[in-house]
């Protein structure tokens, strides 16, 4: 007998079942019960979820623990598959029922009761949770050993459930072989405007994988017009244009139509436009013709074998069935199309490089040389070129083009037919008048090379003709463009000028000064032009008509393209003439002067002046030379001032010299001018004796010597200084040159005294070492001036009388009457008067006969007496620099 005390309810399920016989339609409370008997029997697990079912038989809760608390490894599966068939009676809304009995069903590998309920599911649940079900069915169908026919049944109601996923089938389908039906997939969506790949991939990337498809597997695809589609994808996708061919021809190839496909490789290669679309091609023809090659060699080897045979049989047939027997050795023939074809790349490389511009005048030209060993293509080819290019749209030259047709001509000994094209070439409507001129230029040298002088000229007379009016009025800028180039022919610069050199050469004078004059009047010619008619005319003597030309030169040119002329002119002017016609040379060199630029004045100002100098009056040089530094640019000025001053000095004098000088520094010149122009004339002065005139130049010309960037100026004024000077004009010279150190920065010193008790320690009684540190110290900053002069300073003015030796003070502080009346009385002043003869009896002796140093002066007794006894006992003289050094040693 059957034991049922497992199934009954022990003592601790008394609570629950107390609970549930009040309240049996509670799920939360079976849920509890359940999970407390979790570690509970199967059998009495099972009872329990059957009383919580049969309780509560819409509970979503319960049917799913339900089923999940069947094993699935239990050998009972009608049982388990019945309970999910119990439970879907009332739940069968509830998608994740579905999920777990269809999940339960693949795992039994029953595909036909999976496909029926994956079909019951479809049609019990909305749609808008098919795609759960869908989830579970295409990974079923996916699996092997499913039958292709079912899995394309159940993806072709998938794509018309979700018609975006038609890639998904595309991929399936390749797995499977399904070659036909890919490619009608590939070509309908590539159709459909509206599709969008989930997969990210461009209508092109899509043409391009249904070509691969349709030329790879051309045996299985019959549905599609194969040539159709790939001949639209060229004209569609221009850019893929050879690989498209290639693959078109590829297709062919598969099929068996070797004649079909050559047709197709030339048809592209006649077609494409790139270079990369025509390598992609041609690399694939070759490759073709090499294959097609190598089996006919390869089947020609195996020919030989069975030829023995054949001899006999042909022997014993009396050679009658040779007409009507073909063995098929054409191995030759395809040899010399492959060399034919790989000797026509550099033609049909060109012809690309045509199509993608047929007005590429250099491109006609290197096809031209291509048949360089054939005239008659050579011929074609120009034919070609000359009727193709339109000169509004042409690369480059287009009248090279006739220029190498007539030539062509020319060098294979056909004069006639060169002038038929340059006769051609003449009335083409080219774009630039440069153009027309040179064929007609090209076309006299034609002449030339001929021996037809007479032609030529003709030529050239024809060539610069003015066209005829008809009386309307004179074009204006825009007008003049928009006319035929033909019609502005003869205002052509570069026609004209080999017209001139044809007179020069093949002509008489009287002939090439009428085309001299022409160009004038026409308003055409360049400097240089006037210069070559005006040495044609001085060539032949004609030197006033040359002048002629010089001034219709000079009236219709304006600088700077006048200063070639001009420069002529004056120079055979003078030349031809010289103090003859003095006034005509000097109108012209006024109206020279008057007319040139500041920048171009200068060489005329100074030619001019060089005239005056050599046949005019010197007055009338330097005023010339005054006249020019006022108008020659700001970086010109010194220059012709040093000139200015340098002839002055010849002719005239310091006197003159001195004005000069003085009137320059009292104009408004930039700074550095003047302070170039003080400098100079300070030396000058010096040079003179006048040291008071020269130390008022370095003093005016400090104002503009920045002490920062100016150390040569301070430095040559320094020296000057210490071989001059004495202490208070070099005193003097330190403080204006802190002063204008601080106006040029800007600053103001506040000269206070600072006490230096190291160095106050070290100077000597007379002061020689703090004069000697000052002018050591004048070279360096301002800060290293400030102390200087305060322990100068310091030393001398703490003394009544100063002991400094070489020095005089300017004043006196302190002692008796006689110190004072002594020192103001000072007989031992410098004498640096006008007078040169001035001074005293002392220097009159051994020297008196002998010429004076323009640099020395005077040395009275009580100023520099020792340098001065030292002198008669044949010392050599010393500066203040010298005097300080020996004074220190001492």
């Amino acid at each position: 007998m059957t034991d049922y005390s497992d199934l009954m309810p022990k003592e601790e399920d008394l609570l629950y079942e107390e609970e549930l016989l009040r309240t049996p339609h509670v799920t939360k409370l079976w849920c509890r019960y359940l999970e407390a008997r979790k570690d509970a029997s199967a059998k009495r697990r099972y009872l329990i979820f059957e009383r919580a079912v049969k309780a509560l038989p819409g509970s979503y809760k319960e049917r799913y623990e339900a089923v999940r608390g069947l094993c699935v490894t239990n050998p009972t599966y009608a049982a388990l598959n019945n309970t999910f068939e119990r439970a879907l009676v009332t739940m069968h809304k509830m998608p994740k029922i579905w999920e777990l009995y269809l999940s339960f069903l693949m795992e039994q590998r029953v595909i036909t009761k999976v496909r029926r309920a994956c079909d019951r599911a479809l049609a019990s649940l909305p749609v808008t949770q098919h795609e759960r079900v869908w989830a579970i069915y295409l990974g079923f169908i996916r699996q092997h050993g499913i039958p292709v026919d079912t899995a394309r049944r159940v993806y072709r109601r998938y794509l018309k459930f979700e018609p975006g996923h038609t890639e998904e089938y595309i991929e399936f389908l390749k797995l499977r072989g399904h070659w036909d039906e890919v490619a009608n997939k590939l070509a309908s969506i590539v159709n459909d405007d509206t599709f969008q790949s989930l997969a990210g991939k461009s209508k092109h990337q899509l043409w391009l994988e249904l070509c691969d498809v349709i030329t790879k597997h051309p045996a299985e695809v019959t549905a599609l017009n194969v040539d159709a589609i790939l001949r639209g994808g060229i004209r569609k996708f221009t850019d893929e244009v050879g690989r498209l061919w290639t693959s078109l021809a590829d297709y062919y190839i598969r099929r068996g139509l070797f004649e079909k496909a050559r047709d197709v490789y030339e048809e592209g290669l006649a077609t494409v436009i790139t270079v990369r679309d025509f390598s992609l091609i041609f690399d694939a023809y070759t490759q073709f013709e090499e294959s097609m090659l190598s089996a006919k060699m390869e089947a020609a080897l195996e020919v030989t074998e069975g030829e023995g045979e054949d001899d006999e049989e042909e022997e014993d047939n009396g050679g009658a069935d040779f007409l009507f027997k073909d063995v098929g050795d054409d191995l030759d023939l395809r040899l010399a199309r492959l060399e034919f074809l790989m000797g026509r790349r550099p033609e049909l490389l060109s012809s690309v490089m045509l199509r993608q511009n047929p007005h590429n005048v250099h491109e006609w030209q290197k096809r031209v040389a291509l048949f360089e060993s054939n005239p008659t293509r050579q011929i074609l080819t120009f034919t070609e070129a000359v009727k193709t290019m339109e000169p509004a749209h042409a690369l480059g030259k287009p009248h090279t083009l006739w220029v190498d047709f007539a030539k062509f001509y020319e060098v294979h000994g056909d004069p006639d037919n060169a002038r038929v094209v340059f006769e051609k070439a003449v009335c083409v409507p080219y774009t630039k008048l440069d153009d027309l001129a040179t064929v007609w230029c090209e076309w006299g040298e034609l002449e030339l090379r001929q021996k037809n002088y007479g032609g030529a000229l003709a030529l050239m007379h024809r060539a610069t003709a003015e066209p005829t009016r008809l009386s309307r009025p004179r074009p204006n800028a825009a007008e003049w463009e928009a006319m035929p180039v033909q019609d502005r022919l003869f205002k052509s610069l570069k026609l004209w000028t080999f017209f001139c050199d044809l007179e020069e050469s093949l002509g008489s004078l009287e002939s090439a000064c009428v085309v001299y004059n022409r160009i004038l009047d026409l308003r055409i010619a360049t400097p240089q032009i006037i210069l070559n008619f005006t040495l044609l005319l001085q060539e032949n003597k004609l030197f006033e008509d040359s002048f002629q030309v010089y001034e219709r030169g000079v009236n219709l040119f304006k600088f700077p393209h006048s200063r070639e002329i001009w420069q002529a002119y004056l120079k055979q002017f003078v030349e031809r003439f010289g103090a003859k016609k003095l006034e005509r040379a000097r109108d012209l060199f006024e109206q020279c002067c008057a007319a040139a630029p500041p920048k171009e004045a200068k060489p005329f100002f100074l030619e001019y002046a060089r005239l005056e100098e050599e046949h005019g009056l010197a007055r009338r040089a330097m005023d010339i030379y005054d006249r020019a530094c006022r108008k020659v640019p700001l970086d010109q000025k010194v220059d012709v001032y040093e000139l200015y001053v340098t002839r002055a000095m010849d002719f005239f004098g310091v006197g003159k010299v001195r004005s000069i000088y003085e009137s320059a520094i009292e104009q408004e010149l930039p700074d550095n001018t003047t302070k170039v122009l003080c400098t100079r004339y300070a030396r000058l002065e010096r040079k003179l004796g006048e040291i008071d005139r020269s130390r008022g130049l370095y003093v005016h010309a400090s104002q503009f010597a920045n002490p920062q960037q100016d150390a040569d100026f301070w430095d040559e004024w320094n020296r000057f200084e210490v071989r001059h000077g004495n202490e208070d004009t070099f005193r003097e010279m330190l403080r204006i040159k802190r002063s204008v150190t601080a106006s040029f920065s800007q600053m103001h010193f506040n000269m206070a005294t600072v006490e230096l008790p190291s160095q106050a320690g070290t100077l000597e009684a007379g002061g020689m070492g703090a004069m000697e540190a000052a002018a050591m110290k004048g070279r360096r900053g301002t800060s290293e001036l400030e102390d200087s002069m305060a322990a100068l300073e310091m030393a001398v003015g703490g003394n009544a009388t100063t002991n400094v030796s070489g020095f005089v003070k300017s004043h006196t502080e302190g002692g008796n009457v006689k110190t004072i009346a002594a020192a103001s009385e000072n007989p031992d002043e410098i004498d640096i008067g006008d007078d040169d003869n001035d001074g005293d009896g002392d220097n009159k002796g051994d020297d008196a006969d002998e010429p004076e140093d323009v640099e020395q002066t005077v040395v009275p007794e009580g100023l520099f007496g020792h340098m001065k006894r030292g002198a008669e006992g044949d010392v050599e003289p010393q500066g203040a620099l010298e005097r300080f050094k020996k004074h220190r040693i001492e």
